[in-house]
Order: structure tokens, then C-alpha cells, then sequence
């Protein structure tokens, strides 16, 4: 079986991104704010823009099963306040947990948190235990830059997120962190801002004793990791000048990296550096790099054809494609074996 751990919605209906650009207008014009109800959207609408997109890739590149959340750059935790992010989240949760039912051996849904700068974590907990407890999400998207950009959220490793991690150890649930639209110019969504927040969350686990605190708490690291495979010499050796244990010791019970990769190269450098047990297959499509890579004539996002081909077992190869999921995600290989799979 082959999971891809990486999926978001991007294909919504079109009705999605008008309802969500009508409530930004809201924010200033409080006359053209849409109620929820206002938001129509078919289960044919669904199944058409699924089965002519990501579920026809899936079919054709031999994916069975993908984790599937909200459209990332779409959670733009940044705009509005809570009641916006409230709204807009609980919105993106019920469409992928729809898609999940139209396509049960396809699709499990990971939830997008209404996050909002400044304001406590505590806040998105019922939408978390909602979508847990009603929708059998296995996962949660953890941002950990809601300010898109500007980084004016405490540190993963502080406190103020431990409300969050607390009902992650309670439902058994991983996060992967992955951050939103970019607002800051500097910083350009999907080149600069994801792989950046990706090293980022990796670096603030190393330097604190987070999973001292938390020895079950999971985060999945998407993108590979940003930068810390090809840089793990100089993250064992900032360890080490911050007295803290071996890498493999301190972190690698606790943080995984996906293999949203885009070409072989960089496989080849995430396979030989990390160990299995610590990366997850994911794809990303349809996503951030769509196009067809010219040397190879294959799609960029093709992942599953850089992981045949790595230099590595097949023990390895099954550990990638389903083994390691199914250990980091206990609620989907539940689900799994009780469908007998």
C-alpha cells in the first residue's frame, strides 16, 4: 500500500474561494460578510473536482490512500481575527471530511486549526476535538507563523502551545507543521516562506527540551525537512555545542520529514541522510510545483518515482510508502485494520 501523508484540497469547488474572498471583503464591510449558509456546494461538485484531479493522478501514479487537508495557502491565518479564522477553518474541515466520505478508501482528513495571531491556542481546541471525535481526522496542520510572515508567535517549544499538544497526546494524533500564505515580501509562499518555517520548527525543537515534556508528541516536517538534511552536520554539531544528546536521541522519536521532494538529487540526499524510520512518502500534488520537469518528462511532484529509485531496500521502500504512516499516524492504521487492510 502507498500513503501519501501530504495532500491538501486545492481543487475546491470555485464557490470556495468566492464565498472566503466575499468574507475578507466582510472584514472591513460588515453589510458584505456571507453567512455560511450562503456557501452551497454539491456532492457532485465535490466528486467532479476529486475524480478529475487529484484522484485521477492517484490512480495513475499508484497512490491509494492520501491524508487530506485544507488548502494551505488557503488557511491564511493572518486575515481577520478568530471569528474569521473560526468560520473559514470549520468551512475547509467539512469539505474534506465530505471528500472523505464520497472516497472512504481514498481520502482521511487532517484538520487546519482557526489559528489567529495573538490570540490563545486554547481557542482552536473545539474545532480540534470536532474534527476528531465527528470527522475521524487523524492529524492536525499546525502553523506555527499565524502572522504569515512575521513570526510573532512564541516558539514551538514555549508554553503557550502546549494546550494544543496536550489534546495531540490525548487523541494520539500527529501535526505537521506547515505554515500559510506568506505576507511579507521578503518571504515568497511556497520557495522561501515554507522551507524556511520547515527548518525553523526543526531548529526550535533542537535547542529546547520540548519532548522532555511531551515523549509521545509527533510532528511530521513537510518538504523534507526545508534545509536540515542537507545541513545535519551543522545541526549535530549545534547540538552538541548546546550539550544536548545525539540527534537521533533528542528529536527523532518525535519529528519526521515527508519526501515532498522534487527531484531525484534531493531523495537521494533525504534517504541517505535521515534514517527510514523517520520519512514519511507524501506528494503534495496537486500543489506549490505542477509542471513537468524537463529532464526527465515526468511531473515534479511525481514522488513515488524518486523513491523506486533511491539507492535503498525494499524494507526500506515499504517503511517509506506505508509502514512509518501507519506508526506515526495510529488513528489512520486503526481505521486500516479495521477495514482489514
Amino acid at each position: 500500500m502507498i500513503i501519501d501523508i501530504h495532500g491538501h484540497y486545492t481543487t475546491a469547488p470555485k464557490a470556495l474561494e468566492v464565498w472566503r474572498n466575499r468574507q475578507i471583503a466582510g472584514i472591513s464591510n460588515p453589510a458584505e460578510m456571507p453567512r455560511v449558509s450562503e456557501l452551497q456546494i454539491s456532492d457532485e461538485d465535490l466528486r467532479e473536482s476529486i475524480e478529475n484531479n487529484q484522484l485521477r493522478l492517484m490512480r495513475e501514479r499508484g497512490l491509494d490512500l492520501t491524508i487530506f487537508s485544507p488548502r494551505a495557502s488557503f488557511m491564511a491565518h493572518h486575515i481577520g481575527d478568530f471569528e474569521i479564522s473560526s468560520t473559514w477553518a470549520a468551512l475547509c474541515n467539512e469539505l474534506c471530511y465530505r471528500v472523505s466520505q464520497l472516497f472512504p478508501d481514498r481520502f482521511i482528513p487532517a484538520a487546519m486549526l482557526p489559528q489567529s495571531p495573538g490570540v490563545d491556542v486554547r481557542t482552536c481546541i473545539p474545532e480540534l476535538v470536532k474534527c476528531v471525535e465527528q470527522y475521524g481526522n487523524v492529524a492536525i496542520n499546525l502553523n506555527p507563523d499565524p502572522s504569515g510572515g512575521h513570526w510573532t508567535s512564541p516558539p514551538l517549544s514555549d508554553k503557550y502551545w502546549y494546550p494544543i499538544y496536550e489534546k495531540m497526546v490525548e487523541y494520539d494524533i500527529p501535526a505537521m507543521i506547515h505554515v500559510s500564505t506568506s505576507c511579507n515580501a521578503c518571504f515568497h509562499t511556497t520557495g522561501t516562506h515554507y522551507l524556511n518555517a520547515d527548518t525553523t520548527a526543526f531548529v526550535q525543537c533542537l535547542t529546547s527540551n520540548l519532548f522532555d515534556d511531551f515523549p509521545t508528541l509527533r510532528f511530521v516536517i513537510p518538504h523534507g525537512g526545508g534545509a536540515v538534511p542537507y545541513h545535519w552536520g551543522r545541526f549535530r554539531g549545534l547540538a552538541q555545542e548546546l550539550k544536548k544528546p545525539l540527534l537521533k536521541d533528542h528529536l527523532l522519536n518525535n519529528v519526521f520529514f515527508d519526501t515532498c521532494v522534487y527531484h531525484q538529487p534531493g531523495i537521494d540526499l533525504l534517504t541517505g541522510v535521515i534514517p527510514v524510520d523517520n520519512i514519511l512518502f507524501a506528494s503534495e500534488m496537486i500543489g506549490a510545483v505542477r509542471g513537468i520537469d524537463p529532464e526527465t518528462g515526468h511531473n515534479f511532484d511525481d514522488t513515488k518515482r524518486y523513491i523506486e529509485a533511491a539507492a535503498i531496500d525494499p524494507e526500506a521502500r515499504q517503511k517509506i510508502f506505508e509502514g512509518n504512516a501507519r506508526r506515526v499516524y495510529p488513528r489512520l492504521n486503526a481505521v486500516l485494520k479495521a477495514k482489514g487492510v
